[in-house]
């Protein structure tokens, strides 16, 4: 289902973010990186700072201080972090997806289907995205049903079709994030 750390429990999420995958990304972004899968995000938070006050324009790095801050549950500044990097490198679908998924969190479903629309029109081949935005409609329509059955409580069809999706939403135990971010060279 929609994959981050902070969706509702009828979403899953995917975290296959490894930096140590990506071509050109140091050691120093790797150790961060092992910090953030530990879990041990202030000190994640540090080094990442520190490590951007010398290399600001690094996509790897702020994508990752975005992951960050989402394992804090610093909403506000994971969106902002994520919304730069649309704008700084709108080349780029992981951002998109991220941004999606704290949109879908908060319930801003036609928000999140906006950014998710964007990251598949980026990389058509872009599965996670994908799958996101299936997540989405699917959401939708399950908001879309229940309006159905209050306007007409007799509507078997409706019910039917939201006993469906909420089936597909089972909750899942331990929600994780996204997955990595394309190679851009930092300036």
């Amino acid at each position: 289902m929609i994959r981050t750390a902070l969706v509702p429990l009828f979403f899953a999420v995917v975290l296959l973010f490894s930096l140590s995958t990506l071509a050109a990304s140091s050691t120093e972004l790797q150790e961060i990186d092992r910090l953030y899968q530990h879990t041990q995000y202030a000190a994640a938070l540090d080094r990442i700072d520190a490590y951007l006050a010398k290399k600001p324009n690094d996509a790897q790095a702020r994508f990752l201080k975005g992951l960050i801050l989402t394992g804090q549950k610093k909403t506000a500044e994971a969106m902002d972090i994520f919304t730069s990097l649309n704008e700084d490198f709108p080349e780029l679908p992981e951002p998109y997806n991220n941004l999606a998924v704290l949109y879908a969190a908060q319930g801003h479903y036609r928000m999140a289907q906006r950014a998710l629309e964007t990251a598949v029109r980026i990389n058509p081949n872009y599965a996670v995205a994908e799958e996101n935005l299936g997540d989405i409609y699917a959401k939708m329509a399950g908001i879309a049903y229940s309006k159905v059955i209050k306007l007409d409580n007799k509507n078997t069809t409706a019910s039917a079709k939201l006993a469906l999706i909420k089936q597909i939403f089972v909750p899942r135990p331990v929600p994780v994030m996204e997955d990595k971010l394309n190679e851009k060279p930092a300036e």
